[in-house]
């Protein structure tokens, strides 16, 4: 982005929240390029084959904006971290979907041999560190958030510390403990 562009990005954003709709209608193209880079960031962590594309996750995250009313962005740190939390969402959503097919929810039925060599669905995956992350959330909402800002959202530190006013030492520790515990909860599960 240009060095103009932050005042620009942070007046439409406040514009938006006073409740022009216009103002994201101007605002997207100027930030464009930056969600579509951390749209690109999420999908390379998706599983191969994933049908959808940056560009349509944009488009789902743009459409659940224009559901929120009264969104509280104060700059543009909150505006970027709101959007890796819609993409967040929507690939979870996505997820939910894949596995609540018809008749048995994407479940096959296989031998106890072939049952050893099969790993885990890449949704299943998503889904569960989803559930790791909201339970992280509830008991440290500071470490959830910088998980999102710098897993999902793909924030420097010095991003995550401005937009959560810590310091950036704060940030580094919140994520340095933050990964430790979604590593021991998403792995409990296996022997």
């Amino acid at each position: 982005m240009h060095q103009l562009q932050p005042r620009t990005v942070t007046r439409l954003l406040l514009d938006w929240r006073n409740g022009d709709r216009d103002a994201l209608d101007q605002l997207v193209p100027l930030i464009y390029q930056e969600l579509h880079r951390r749209a690109i960031i999420f999908m390379n962590r998706e599983r191969p084959g994933h049908t959808l594309q940056p560009t349509a996750l944009i488009n789902e995250v743009y459409l659940r904006l224009m559901d929120e009313s009264q969104m509280a962005v104060k700059n543009r740190n909150d505006f970027f971290a709101i959007c890796a939390n819609l993409m967040r969402q929507v690939l979870v959503d996505m997820a939910r979907a894949r596995i609540a097919t018809k008749r048995g929810g994407g479940l096959q039925q296989v031998s106890m041999g072939k049952a050893m060599l099969v790993s885990r669905d890449p949704d299943a995956e998503l889904l569960s560190l989803g559930e790791a992350l909201n339970d992280l959330s509830a008991l440290n909402a500071r470490q959830g958030r910088v998980v999102v800002l710098r897993y999902f959202g793909g924030l420097s530190i010095e991003e995550i510390a401005e937009a959560l006013k810590v310091s950036p030492e704060t940030v580094k520790r919140d994520w340095k403990l933050a990964k430790v515990w979604l590593f021991r909860e998403l792995n409990r599960e296996q022997p």
